[in-house]
């Protein structure tokens, strides 16, 4: 067998304990953890390698291995785990890491992940609302009948601001999953297997199948300590989408009337807004965000129930799940409020509101939310390659 020098990178393995993993030294490689999973392969499982390679400080074996993100952080092994070794957490400080790795531009990537750098990532929105006030010559707290386009930020300005967050994390996603992509296939073997080779199919069908297995949470139900995970993710994620549909709803309606001169008809108001609550884009909208308010709810009610058991998370978590929680919670509020006619708290809402959705979108390639993007990347090599549960 040929001597292999092993090269450790302590600086890492520092990063991962300051990530979330600060449990990683009392691991023993026991492989109690790799038994219990239920969604690891046969073939190398994991994470009992990864608990040893981010040991070692072994940075180039874990920031471009899919073992990583094939993990969903059951936490099964945490509970399990002789040693309070809590591999989930470990994993999930990797991710963490390697979403930094691949971040562009890389510093955004550190910063989205570090405490000290929120306030600062918190001031660019802010400034730039207060810039687009500014130019509209709006005040804080505009007298007379509240509405949001109007009298406050017209709807040019948000099209304008978030488009090119939009843009700017859509640049950030591509870069970031092709440098991955890449170190995917030039660091994992493809399986020389003829049965996988023969069921894996067209790149094609293995990205939709993937898609589906995402949108199903399939593996998620999977999880045994931490089953209700798959629910509540469910009510996050399809609270999202229907606030989606709901946003691009709304753009027909603007501009539909504007440009192609739709007029309203029956219960649906082509025009401007706000729209009455009995129009069914309004109805929608309000059912998704109970939804994603319900399924945030969830998480951090699950979160606390099996702390002690599955670890209580980390900074880079909690960061995610408080910004979801704050959109949903200001965006109901702003509705409410709007209603009852109160401006002095209607307006600092809805401000709160559209920083902490410029927030989500804006460094979505560099936070928690990324996931979505690396996970199904990380499946789908996984299917592409042969690496399979069997």
């Amino acid at each position: 067998m040929a001597e292999q020098i092993i090269k450790s990178d302590l600086n890492f393995i520092n990063d991962v304990i300051s990530s979330g993993g600060e449990s990683l030294k009392k691991c023993f490689q026991c492989a109690t953890c790799s038994v219990v999973c239920n969604v690891t392969p046969d073939d190398k499982p994991f994470p009992r390698k990864e608990m040893l390679h981010a040991q070692w400080g072994l940075k180039d074996k874990l920031l471009s291995n899919p073992d990583i993100w094939l993990c969903h952080q059951c936490s099964d092994c945490t509970a399990y785990c002789p040693r309070g070794a809590k591999p989930g957490e470990v994993l999930g400080a990797i991710r963490k890491l390697s979403i930094e790795h691949y971040a562009f531009p890389s510093f955004l990537g550190k910063a989205v992940g570090s405490p000290k750098a929120l306030l600062a990532l918190l001031v660019v929105p802010v400034i730039i609302f207060i810039l687009a006030l500014m130019m509209q010559g709006h005040s804080l707290i505009p007298e007379g009948k509240i509405v949001y386009a109007e009298t406050f930020m017209k709807v040019p300005y948000i099209d304008v601001i978030f488009s090119a967050a939009a843009l700017f994390a859509l640049a950030g996603f591509i870069m970031g999953i092709t440098r991955y992509w890449k170190d995917l296939k030039s660091g994992v073997d493809i399986s020389d297997n003829p049965w996988q080779k023969k069921v894996k199919g067209p790149m094609l069908m293995i990205i939709i199948n993937t898609i589906l297995e995402f949108v199903t949470h399939k593996r998620f139900k999977k999880c045994d300590v931490t089953v209700e995970r798959a629910n509540s993710h469910m009510f996050v994620f399809f609270g999202f989408v229907g606030l989606a549909i709901t946003t691009a709803w709304g753009v027909a309606y603007l501009y539909g009337y504007e440009i192609f001169g739709i007029q309203p008809t029956a219960i649906f108001h082509f025009g401007e807004t706000p729209y009455p609550q009995y129009d069914p884009m309004k109805i929608f909208g309000n059912i998704s965000a109970l939804v994603l308010l319900s399924g945030i709810l969830l998480v951090i009610t699950n979160r606390q129930k099996n702390a002690e058991k599955a670890g209580s998370g980390s900074y880079y978590d909690w960061l995610f799940i408080s910004v979801i929680l704050t959109i949903v919670t200001t965006g109901i509020l702003s509705e409410v409020l709007r209603l009852a006619n109160i401006p002095i708290l209607a307006y600092p809402v809805y401000f709160t509101h559209l920083v902490a959705v410029f927030f989500l979108f804006a460094y979505a390639p560099f936070s928690k939310m990324a996931h979505m993007a690396y996970r199904t990347t990380a499946l789908v090599f996984a299917k592409y390659s042969g690496r399979e549960v069997k």
